[in-house]
């Protein structure tokens, strides 16, 4: 959300200065995690690309006795692009998002759950977003920020990797682990149809905003269909993956993971009712 506080705070000097500018937003990440927006454009794209890595990391883990192979994908504080992908391709066995903290240790943690997985079917797939398992670093570990003063995320994928190899050695089971960390290759690729279409859309809507005298507003999207929403309301809170609804119940069902409790958030109720009470329609006009 580092590109519209920007957009709010040039529109908030813009107000100050009593000059005519309409600043618009449009949702640009394929984390997808921009509040009031169903899909940012990205999205869509990052997971046809995603699934292509994961698939390969299928092969891989199926080219071997014991085979594991570990995904991580973007996704620093939703878990979208590694559900949606992990959904998407139908090869995953675990998927790990930073909305559900997951034991590492005991008979529900990862470690037990993946050794039956291999005693059984003698290969797996694991798909971790890469704000996923923070919790399980010590909180004396110095968080460095970027740019935009986001905290960042410790390396969950290598930490992974070292615990299930040191796991599996200590149970005298021999694994090969095949690590993979596409990192900017799911968003440095061509839009795919859906993501050109949206684009355009959002373009023109945005467009249509600014001429009609708009401003310090987001382009979101709503139940299918365009609204204006005050970049105040897009950036106060993050959008996360909902641990109770349909995508993440999707998941647990499809991979057959164990359905560890997430983090409480937000129902999708209380979310519209929200929007019942809170008009989203944005009356923020360029001063005349």
């Amino acid at each position: 959300d580092g590109t519209q506080r920007g957009a709010h705070a040039i529109a908030q000097d813009a107000l100050r200065r009593g000059i005519k500018l309409a600043v618009i937003g449009i949702p640009k990440t394929i984390d997808n995690d921009v509040h009031y927006v169903s899909q940012s454009f990205g999205y869509s794209t990052a997971l046809e690309t995603a699934v292509n890595v994961i698939r390969a990391a299928h092969v891989e883990s199926r080219g071997a006795q014991n085979g594991i192979g570990l995904v991580k994908l973007m996704g620093r504080d939703a878990g979208f692009i590694a559900a949606g992908a992990a959904l998407a391709s139908q090869e995953v066995n675990f998927v790990l998002i930073p909305e559900v903290p997951f034991p590492l240790e005991g008979e529900s943690g990862l470690l037990e759950v993946l050794k039956k997985r291999l005693l059984q079917n003698h290969h797996a797939v694991i798909v971790v977003a890469e704000g996923a398992g923070q919790h399980l670093f010590s909180s004396d570990i110095e968080r460095r920020k970027d740019a935009s003063g986001n905290v960042r995320a410790i390396d969950i994928g290598p930490h992974l990797q070292e615990r299930i190899l040191s796991y599996f050695k200590e149970q005298k089971i021999r694994v090969t682990l095949k690590y993979i960390d596409p990192s900017y290759i799911i968003r440095s690729v061509p839009a795919n149809a859906h993501d050109r279409s949206l684009c355009d859309r959002m373009a023109r809507s945005a467009v249509h905003a600014g001429m009609a005298g708009k401003t310090d507003m987001l382009i979101g999207t709503i139940h299918g269909a365009f609204v204006h929403v005050p970049i105040t309301e897009a950036i106060d809170q993050k959008k996360r993956l909902q641990c109770s609804g349909e995508l993440w119940s999707s998941v647990v069902m499809g991979t057959g993971q164990p359905n560890w409790p997430g983090l409480k958030a937000a129902s999708a109720h209380q979310v519209w009712r929200r929007l019942e009470y809170q008009p989203l329609l944005c009356n923020i006009l360029v001063p005349l």
